[in-house]
């Protein structure tokens, strides 16, 4: 799809103001059933927020549709690669621009530089080395339902995550172009969204001078051999890969280079967890004085198939599959259960796609009585990390970080 032909689809399908998803009144029933269920009971209780499809998206199941977020369903993680159409949606702020004119477009670079720059996006392709590979997506507040007692937040389910290949430019390299000084010790980088009261902290992220030179930190342009989706930032995005998706910058604008640190509301404050080796309190204990920012990914894998709804019966072949991923070490193996976590085997492991991708994996089993079986997955990786039984999972009063061994219940006839 040509940039015009995008700007032009977009426009139609959202609100002027980039605020919402101009809803059918079916839609509407929905979100306010969503409403009601929210304001009568605790988030983590079972309701099931409807399913949306959202332009250049399948149905994903929606959260809120002002700001969207959008939740991948776990079918989706059975290939390591996550479908432009079924990547998860997480914005902070409501007000996302519904067009982007590449003709008045630019990323600035300013600040601390010698040679302030005001970029397009052809500019950005044509000066700098392409460079691309796969890696992992994920919201901080991913699985948060599953944490006890509950915590605030969008009650994400384990869907808030993706794997993509991107494609874009070295950060480093374009701050090389700018003549960045030697005394540079951060960045502040933001994009287009826009809170819509006065006062509201803008959504913007500050990288220190070891991670803006790490080379693996890009610009991406290009997601899965395309161009980004509208609401996965189209036009370009900061990629820290490693790191949570907070520390990622949607719609890119601007790069402010600074001599000495500044306070940024979503890192010096937001997206936080305790200052412990553990990043946890006594569950139910508020968040301590002292604290450090969310940011390396934690071990992790997740049970794409079989379905919950699966009809299976004695002597059917089933295939268990899902994905699993870290910071970039790389996974070794993972664990398997039939039983609730009694005994445990070796799944397979499929091709490595990078350090920051998914690792696919699988394991064929055929059940031999009728009854309830509880399907687990654990992850270890090279440094030997392993995910924690959710009975040993540390509890964090924002609910981020969840990672323990994934499991669902199937019904064997």
């Amino acid at each position: 799809m040509t940039d015009m032909r995008r700007r032009v689809f977009i426009k139609s399908s959202l609100v002027s103001l980039g605020a919402g998803i101009i809803c059918t009144p079916a839609w509407s029933q929905k979100i306010n059933m969503l409403s009601r269920s929210m304001e009568q009971g605790s988030a983590s209780e079972a309701f099931q927020p409807p399913m949306m499809a959202f332009p250049e998206k399948k149905p994903l199941w929606m959260h809120s549709d002002s700001p969207p977020l959008l939740e991948t369903p776990r079918e989706a993680f059975a290939n390591a690669v996550t479908p432009n159409d079924e990547f998860f949606v997480r914005w902070h702020h409501a007000v996302i621009p519904d067009t982007i004119d590449l003709k008045t477009y630019r990323l600035s670079v300013s600040g601390n530089v010698d040679t302030p720059l005001e970029l397009s996006l052809a500019e950005l392709k044509s000066r700098f080395e392409a460079v691309e590979f796969y890696a992992v997506k994920q919201c901080g507040g991913n699985s948060r339902s599953s944490f006890s007692p509950v915590t605030s937040g969008i009650q994400w389910h384990h869907g808030a995550m993706g794997c993509a290949l991107w494609k874009g430019v070295r950060l480093r390299d374009v701050l090389a172009a700018a003549k960045i000084k030697p005394n540079s010790e951060f960045l502040k980088l933001n994009g287009l969204e826009r809170p819509i009261l006065p006062g509201t902290p803008p959504f913007m992220r500050k990288l220190d001078k070891d991670e803006f030179n790490r080379e693996d930190v890009i610009i991406a342009y290009q997601m899965n051999g395309e161009d980004l989706p509208l609401l996965n930032g189209y036009p370009l995005v900061l990629i820290v890969p490693g790191y949570f998706a907070d520390n990622w910058v949607k719609m890119l604008e601007r790069i402010d280079v600074l001599d000495k640190d500044e306070p940024v509301f979503y890192t010096d404050k937001a997206y936080r967890l305790p200052a412990n080796p553990f990043g946890s309190v006594a569950p139910g204990d508020p968040m301590p004085k002292d604290t450090r920012a969310l940011k390396a990914l934690n071990i992790k894998s997740v049970i794409a198939t079989p379905s919950e709804k699966a009809v299976i019966h004695r002597g059917d072949q089933v295939e268990m599959a899902g994905v699993a991923f870290d910071a970039g070490y790389g996974i070794k193996e993972v664990l398997v259960s039939m039983d609730h976590g009694k005994s445990w085997t070796s799944a397979t492991l499929d091709k490595d796609l990078g350090r920051y991708a998914f690792r696919r994996w699988s394991y064929t089993f055929t059940p031999s009585k009728s009854g309830i079986l509880t399907l687990m997955s654990r992850a270890i990786n090279r440094l030997g990390e392993t995910q924690p039984l959710p009975a040993n999972m540390e509890w964090n009063p924002s609910g981020y970080a969840w990672n323990a061994a994934d499991h669902l219940t199937i019904k064997v006839l």
